[in-house]
């Protein structure tokens, strides 16, 4: 299976130091407790949540309290930013899952450790994002310090949202079109289903995200959000706003589209019923002649008579003749 990050060395996915300058080098894990930063550089480590070996060295060699570590290695999350000091936070993030057979919307969960010199980032599943920042870092163009790491890993994560929900929105584009062309060319059922669930789930996670970014914005921590990087904060928070109004108006649409395939259904259901009351009238009083006249009794009408059966025929005709005459004038028909 293709993995967006590599060289996971006993849970360390992949550690760099930043120069300060767009670039970085490269760590191993056995550099960790021998590293020396120096004040331009920052220690960024992209840890594997699932390995052993990576929880117990950030319960046992990070340097972070029980709280921190218990938070950053619980199984559920949700988007939320946690202040641990004046200097210290943690950041719970959600990503579109880009990996292979999985479902965009069942998004990824970033949990960052970040300080002034150094962020831990922890994930169970790859996440594209992150591979994008060691690209870069890795290119000379990428984050100069913990600041524009967190900035960086926002603004990934966010566009990967853009790009679903406007794949999301194009989707249904084309369903409404074809229903606008034929209200009677509706899509399957588990189709607006699946639709109406992919929309919710995104939702899920993208309002809380959305307040990450507000409250950033709110408190503005000078070591984590300067005056020069406000404004690509606020575009975060306007873009996922954009994308939540998007979804509250597919959600409207899928909706739409439900009460277009259940007013089909009842007007099937309807014309079925009709033409069964129909028919039933229509039969019924010929029924009980047929009946009556059949009946094993003696003293029926007709019974002596030569051309009684001819009769019988005669009277059944004129009955169902009448009762269609009626019909077409009740408009039943």
């Amino acid at each position: 299976m293709q993995d967006y990050e590599s060289g996971n060395e006993r849970g360390l996915v992949y550690g760099y130091v930043l120069n300060g300058r767009g670039g970085a080098r490269r760590i191993q894990r056995n550099e960790l407790d021998i590293l020396d930063l120096q004040p331009e550089e920052t220690l960024w480590l992209h840890w594997d949540r699932g390995v052993p070996e990576a929880q117990q060295w950030l319960r046992q060699s990070s340097g972070l309290n029980e709280f921190a570590c218990d938070l950053l290695l619980e199984e559920a999350t949700r988007p939320r930013i946690v202040p641990l000091s004046s200097e210290s936070l943690l950041l719970f993030l959600r990503g579109v899952n880009l990996n292979p057979n999985a479902v965009p919307e069942d998004m990824v969960s970033l949990r960052v450790y970040v300080e002034a010199q150094r962020v831990f980032s922890i994930r169970l599943r790859p996440l594209k994002a992150a591979a994008e920042i060691q690209e870069d870092l890795e290119a000379g163009v990428g984050a100069e310090n913990a600041r524009a790491l967190i900035l960086q890993l926002a603004t990934y994560m966010t566009s990967r949202v853009d790009t679903l929900v406007v794949e999301l929105a194009e989707q249904l584009d084309e369903i409404e079109e074809r229903v606008e062309a034929d209200e009677t060319d509706l899509p399957e059922h588990n189709l607006i289903l699946g639709l109406r669930r992919r929309v919710a789930s995104l939702k899920r996670y993208l309002a809380p995200q959305r307040e990450i970014y507000s409250d950033l914005l709110r408190q503005k921590p000078a070591w984590l959000v300067a005056e020069g990087d406000a404004e690509y904060w606020s575009e975060l928070h306007n873009s996922l706003t954009r994308n939540l109004e998007e979804l509250e108006l597919m959600r409207e649409r899928v909706s739409f589209l439900q009460e277009v395939e259940q007013r089909s259904v009842a007007e099937r259901t309807n014309r079925t019923m009709y033409l069964l009351a129909i028919i039933t009238g229509f039969f019924l009083p010929m029924s009980f002649v047929t009946g009556l006249l059949g009946m094993n009794v003696g003293g029926i009408p007709g019974s002596d008579f030569s051309l009684g059966f001819v009769v019988a025929c005669a009277g059944i005709l004129l009955i169902a003749l009448f009762q269609w005459w009626l019909f077409r004038r009740l408009r039943w028909l």
